[in-house]
């Protein structure tokens, strides 16, 4: 698309938003309405694209992308009303008689940019939020999952018209030319690199941002864990969509006296829940393409494979992987993996976790196996991070009733149910001050006994 369409589209969108069509709770709710029915229409078809991009299994597509998004409609549908009314709050004795009350506002044309590892989910997501809070949107699905950006096109034309929500297809020319143009917010979900430049060009015209990226998340295993239950939900959340998942544990960082019984455990895990040959398991994906396929298998240390490894280039698989004797120096732990690939390091006091885990890059999320809950309130509240669990690995992000979102190298901002919707929404700050009453002590000439009420009031 030309930068002279995309002009268009956008100049079509503010133009409509300053119709005040969205403003209308009515209208935003009918939109999420056909949004949901779209989507539960178009099931099959979103499933098989998912299938093609990424090799996920229905289950798993359901699970993780298109079902999340229709319980983030669901929570829209059921609280829309109560978000967008007005709240009012406290009024100081000085401000007598007023009503002091801050109205939820739409910021107007809104550009989410989405990326192919969940690609229907966080296209979607941030749309339910940016439509409940009155705003349009374009939106930017990555061009590395083609056959999930023309479903998401396909649902797109069939419950919006272009001027409230729009799609743009194609690949970087596209997003450079959409980084150019003025938009009143920007949402962002992608690589810390990429990240940077979308702030960069969101800067020159003062655009605020959300920035959701990622970075190498921990799964700290102390030796009071009940290892079984651990190994177990680390190989679901590390090998879930083969390990190209923003929040999955990246490495595991464990106490030593537990390592052994703990890979011995994962090594069990894996084996139960894919099978003795991964690769011929019909519900385990694939890497999205071969330069990330090329990139994963340059982080693998042969030497210190002790669990999978195996690699079948002509689909694009790797096998669930396990990396022992892992330091930090090593390639693996030099970027985010972003693949199946599980380095085990180890530590022998927690002191040690909490200053090794804040002298890196901030994490996207963090994970506790622990039965005592002293080591695991200490590691939650000392330790920088986005969000995470204790005793489970994933699933902070799979709820309404939660924000998500990043911290320092890992993003800014937040999002999902009453979050998500403050997220698209500007609070304005109103003072309703009645007329019936003017109180003279602000005026000029000041007075003695005004400075002394001023300061009876204002304390």
């Amino acid at each position: 698309m030309t930068q002279e369409a995309i002009r268009e589209i956008i100049r079509r969108q503010r133009e409509f938003f300053y119709t005040g069509a969205t403003l209308n709770i009515d209208f935003r709710i009918e939109a999420l309405k056909k949004l949901q029915a779209s989507i539960q229409a178009h099931q099959e078809q979103i499933d098989a694209a998912l299938k093609a991009d990424l090799g996920k299994s229905s289950f798993e597509s359901y699970m993780c992308e298109s079902g999340l998004v229709l319980s983030e409609i669901t929570y829209m549908l059921k609280h829309i009303r109560s978000l967008s009314k007005e709240k009012t709050v406290h009024t100081p004795l000085a401000q007598f008689h007023s009503r002091s009350y801050m109205k939820p506002s739409p910021y107007g044309v809104s550009l989410i940019m989405s990326p192919w590892n969940y690609p229907f989910l966080l296209t979607f997501d941030p749309l339910v939020d940016a439509i409940a809070a009155g705003n349009t949107a374009v939106l930017k699905p990555s061009a590395y999952s083609p056959a999930t950006g023309n479903i998401i096109r396909e649902i797109v034309r069939e419950c919006f018209p272009e001027h409230h929500v729009a799609v743009v297809m194609g690949g970087r020319a596209e997003n450079a030319c959409l980084l150019q143009e003025h938009f009143d917010y920007i949402f962002f979900t992608g690589s810390q690199a990429v990240g940077i430049e979308v702030m960069r060009h969101a800067s020159e015209h003062l655009t605020p941002v959300t920035l959701e990226l990622g970075g190498k998340s921990p799964c700290i295993v102390d030796r009071s864990a009940n290892l079984k239950l651990a190994a177990k939900r680390i190989v679901f959340g590390k090998y879930l969509n083969c390990g190209q998942t923003c929040v999955a544990p990246d490495y595991i960082y464990c106490h030593s006296e537990v390592k052994d019984e703990l890979i011995k455990q994962i090594q069990k895990q894996i084996r139960r829940q894919f099978g003795k040959a991964p690769l011929e398991n019909k519900n385990y994906g694939k890497i999205i393409n071969e330069k990330h396929f090329n990139r994963i298998l340059g982080l693998i240390d042969p030497d210190k494979v002790i669990c999978g490894g195996n690699v079948k280039p002509e689909t694009l698989q790797i096998e669930p992987t396990v990396m022992d004797s892992v330091t930090f120096d090593d390639a693996v732990m030099q970027e985010e993996i972003f693949g199946p690939v599980l380095p085990v390091l180890t530590f022998t006091s927690i002191d040690e976790v909490i200053h090794k885990v804040n002298s890196m890059a901030h994490p996207l999320a963090l994970y506790i196996f622990a039965q005592d809950k002293t080591v695991a309130e200490k590691v939650t509240s000392e330790c920088g991070f986005g969000g995470g669990c204790i005793n489970d690995v994933v699933i902070h992000l799979a709820t309404s009733e939660m924000p998500f979102g990043g911290f320092g190298e890992s993003g800014m901002g937040s999002y999902h149910g009453k979050k998500g919707f403050e997220t698209f929404s500007h609070y304005k700050s109103i003072v309703d001050k009645k007329t019936w009453i003017d109180l003279p002590m602000r005026y000029q000439p000041y007075r003695r006994i005004y400075d002394k009420l001023i300061h009876v009031f204002l304390k």
